[in-house]
């Protein structure tokens, strides 16, 4: 596609813009209480991520606001609640500690400009040629580091920075173990516990009444007022305040981090990695709130939302944001059906920042860390591990080493290995798939009675079936190898031939040559369409011949004696012997 092409078929039209028809105030009052619960479910959820990720809490709660309005007011979903989420966690680790927080903002931009670009040139159907294998086995590796880095403030080990190398990570952690501090552990257990027993019983039918308040501000507001009344920062127990100087009241500097094409480069890897997860998670968690709500969101419109998102979140000193799967989820079972629901949450988060940010220093890592295990927890797709017995070895072996390489080496290098190995298993199994049969010409009705004075056969005809595509060319070596010699007339049918490529063009072109070359001639029959259009552009019909192109097998008979007859008399005209 031509980027005038592209241009030309740009279409950008919010789901917001179709949801305002007919938008009524019950609708409304829905869709203001979904938000408020969202808003309250995201706060915790921003600081404890953007923490985790090595970046200030108020940089999170700004993600959310920044991008949560964007997706949902210019998004292709309906329900999408956007902003920062776990699965970012070890991409963004790594980039502020070998880059600066600084460069975080230009490679989330960067990554906004692929995703947009990624909507416009309509690639949003494409995210979903990811193979599950592979989607399964990042997920649960992002699992386990973000639970590794969760360690650190989870047992209260001063620490600096964790370095972002698996095994120097396994190496500071296990030397570190004699520093645990005993206050910071003995919250973290009781928030995570606690967190544990609210989610269960929420989900009962004797405690609905717990689901109004999300259960990471439940333990985030019993955390700090246990903080408090026991005075555990003066017994070492971190705060937002000690380590992050608390949250900012007010709206942040607007203002663009410094660009330069020396740093643009280096951050070009990291960018895509951010992009192509974004695209990943965003569309995921779109589909899944489409089996919700019995609707279908615009894959191509949801990309180029969340691109302005990471494009503009950066200038309000946020970082990278995607369509988040729980709170999405949330704003679907507490009434949300319109994207005004996450324009109120974004609203909520930002009266909450510029009311109550102060509130916001006596909050204990041990509670955000406690709920980030809880999110590490659940994002993973441990059953799958168990089901493995029951798929193929090439499932297994890349779900597996995505999962591998994800913990040990990095997202980037996973998606990478995972997509190589997925495509040469695709590779092997097409090529199984393509069979070249001989057909036994001497049991049809027509079959010519010729036989050649060096025992060869003077007409042979071959099936194939499948794709002659580059993995499976090779085939046609036992066309050039028969033990009988080649044939007078060959005669390939074609009908269960269902895709040609230029490698398995070559193939043919290289047979055909071999045939001239012996005085032989090649007829095809059962042509389909897509290898009937390859070999026109190509040439390949003028130089086999339009008369030697059959419907079916008997004519391809009929053609091949006529060609013997033709090439008998053209002997005898010659005075040679047929």
């Amino acid at each position: 596609m031509s980027l005038k092409t592209a241009a030309a078929q740009i279409t950008f039209r919010p789901r917001l813009m179709d949801c305002l028809a007919g938008y009524d105030k019950a609708q409304f009052g829905k869709d203001v209480g979904a938000g408020v619960t969202v808003g309250v479910l995201a706060l915790p959820l921003a600081m404890a991520f953007a923490i985790a990720s090595n970046v200030p809490p108020a940089a999170g709660i700004w993600t959310a606001i920044v991008a949560g309005f964007i997706t949902s007011a210019l998004g292709g979903s309906r329900v999408q609640i956007g902003g920062p989420t776990g699965a970012f966690i070890p991409i963004i680790y790594g980039i502020v500690l070998t880059y600066g927080f600084g460069n975080l903002l230009i490679a989330t931009m960067l990554a906004g400009a692929f995703l947009l670009a990624m909507g416009i040139f309509r690639m949003g159907q494409l995210i979903r040629f990811i193979p599950v294998s592979v989607v399964i086995g990042f997920t649960n590796g992002i699992a386990v580091v973000i639970f590794m880095a969760q360690i650190k403030d989870f047992l209260g080990l001063r620490i600096a920075d964790l370095p972002p190398d698996f095994f120097a990570k396994i190496r500071t952690l296990a030397s570190s173990l004699h520093l645990i501090h005993t206050p910071t552990l003995l919250l973290s257990l009781a928030s995570l516990v606690f967190l544990l027993c609210y989610n269960r019983m929420a989900t009962s039918e004797r405690f609905t009444f717990l689901r109004r308040a999300p259960g990471p501000l439940a333990v985030l507001v019993l955390a700090t007022a246990v903080t408090a009344l026991f005075d555990l920062h003066a017994h070492g127990v971190e705060t937002i305040g000690s380590r992050f100087q608390g949250i900012p009241q007010g709206l942040p500097p607007i203002q663009l981090p410094p660009l330069s094409m020396d740093t643009m480069g280096k951050l070009i890897s990291p960018a895509i990695a951010i992009a192509i997860l974004g695209a990943i998670e965003s569309l995921l968690s779109a589909r899944v709130a489409d089996g919700s709500i019995d609707d279908r969101h615009d894959p191509d419109q949801e990309l180029m939302a969340q691109g302005i998102a990471n494009l503009v979140a950066p200038i309000f000193g946020g970082f990278a944001a995607t369509g988040a799967i729980a709170r999405t989820a949330t704003n679907v079972r507490s009434g949300g059906r319109t994207p005004v629901a996450g324009i109120v949450h974004a609203g909520v988060l930002l009266l909450i920042v510029l009311a109550l940010a102060p509130l916001a220093s006596h909050i204990p890592l041990a509670a955000l860390s406690a709920i980030v295990v809880m999110v590490a927890v659940n994002m993973g797709e441990w059953h799958e591990f168990k089901a493995l017995r029951r798929f193929s070895n090439d499932y297994r072996a890349i779900l597996l080493s995505t999962f591998v390489v994800t913990v040990v080496f990095g997202l980037t290098l996973a998606i990478e290995l995972g997509m190589v190995l997925s495509c040469l298993a695709f590779i092997y199994r097409m090529s199984r798939l393509t069979r070249i049969e001989r057909l036994p010409l001497k049991q049809h009705e027509r079959a010519p009675a010729y036989v050649r004075p060096d025992g060869g056969c003077r007409i042979a005809a071959w099936r194939l079936y499948g794709s002659l595509f580059f993995g499976a060319a090779g085939k046609l070596e036992v066309l050039h190898d028969s033990q009988e010699g080649l044939p007078d007339v060959l005669i390939l049918d074609m009908q269960h031939l269902v895709q040609l490529d230029t490698t398995g063009l070559d193939g043919l072109s290289k047979l055909l040559g071999k045939l001239e070359r012996n005085q032989a001639s090649l007829v095809f029959c059962g042509l389909g369409r897509q290898p009937a259009s390859l070999l026109y552009r190509s040439g390949f019909i003028d130089r086999l011949g339009e008369e030697n192109l059959t419907d079916n097998l008997s004519a391809a008979l009929s053609r091949a004696e006529t060609l013997l007859n033709r090439a008998h008399f053209r002997n005898l005209a010659e005075g040679g012997e047929s």
